[in-house]
């Protein structure tokens, strides 16, 4: 059956959890969700800290872990590093790719599993990197692949916990000099990921 995978970048760790929860509770399937988020707004995350992250995957069997028997995806959270994103929370099938493509190849390969899972699954290699560059500057992304009959459903609950509008983000990003994201890059620092959000912190959720 055709499968379509949903995304949504959030501002708000907060915002992308509760996202996850309603997808579990609408019967989509802990294996094909997953959540990427900076660590700077999920330090609440049991038993981790930034600390524990390792260039490439910290703590991979959990980061990579689909939850079942009812406990949710939310509890197989793990730590790792992505080159130029710093540290993240992370669970799920995404999560699991980028910890599989560091324990394959060189450093950087994080970010080529992170960047190249979403656009193998439909995704535009530029959104992908927006999304990318949205949680290195703090932001926190849920992604579903959901059959085709169950899309309205996956949109209507990240629509609803404030999804960040993608277009006037990446073009608020372009205004601002970005072309595309680089895992040279220096990480945000907790203080310039807090200007980050304190740009758009009067938008209204979309």
């Amino acid at each position: 059956m055709t499968t379509r995978t949903v995304t949504g970048l959030y501002d708000s760790y907060d915002a992308a959890a509760q996202t996850v929860r309603d997808l579990e509770a609408a019967n989509i399937p802990g294996s094909d969700i997953s959540i990427v988020a900076h660590k700077s707004d999920a330090s609440d995350v049991p038993g981790e800290s930034a600390h524990g992250a390792t260039t490439g995957a910290g703590t991979g069997a959990s980061a990579g872990a689909a939850i079942g028997g009812g406990v949710g995806l939310l509890a197989g959270l793990g730590l790792l590093a992505i080159p130029g994103v710093g540290p993240v929370v992370a669970a799920g099938w995404l999560a699991a790719t980028a910890v599989g493509a560091v324990a394959g190849a060189a450093a950087g390969g994080a970010t080529g599993g992170l960047i190249g899972s979403l656009t193998a699954d439909g995704v535009s290699k530029e959104h992908a990197n927006f999304y990318a560059e949205g949680v290195r500057r703090g932001g926190s992304l849920v992604t579903a692949r959901v059959e085709e009959g169950h899309v309205a459903t996956a949109e209507a609950i990240m629509q609803r916990h404030g999804r960040i509008d993608a277009v006037s983000r990446e073009k608020a990003y372009r205004d601002g000099g970005w072309t595309e994201f680089d895992e040279k890059s220096v990480p945000f620092t907790p203080s310039e990921v807090s200007r980050e959000r304190a740009l758009y912190s009067t938008r209204p959720p979309v």
